[in-house]
């Protein structure tokens, strides 16, 4: 799929991941959240970059665990377990987080759970 992102053609594959991740921009991000219904907050900015700084230090996809027991406890009272972290995630990301970060912070696809 082509994307028009402020004149500029970004190539995605058919789920909407970058096939080229160098084309990542927030503006690539920001489109990518409309056409998959999402309108990103401070949260969801916080979260992506979170994923591509993650990713660029360690060469490895965030999983879920490493989210909540990373970045839940960094939260302190607002997030008393690591569950209701969870369940705020899950709020900005209805369908997948993981996933959902994946694609907005230009990363490559997870592979699925098993």
């Amino acid at each position: 799929m082509d994307l028009d992102v402020n004149g500029r053609n970004v190539r995605t594959d058919e789920q909407g991941y970058l096939c080229a991740p160098d084309d990542w921009s927030e503006e690539v991000a920001e489109k990518l959240a409309q056409l998959d219904g999402i309108q990103l907050y401070d949260d969801h900015w916080g979260l992506i970059l979170y994923f591509r700084e993650f990713y660029q230090q360690t060469s490895r996809l965030p999983t879920m665990h490493t989210l909540v027991r990373t970045l839940g406890r960094q939260h302190g009272e607002r997030f008393q377990d690591e569950k209701t972290y969870e369940k705020h995630l899950y709020r900005l990301f209805p369908r997948d987080p993981v996933r959902a970060l994946c694609k907005l912070a230009g990363l490559p696809r997870p592979e699925p759970d098993t």
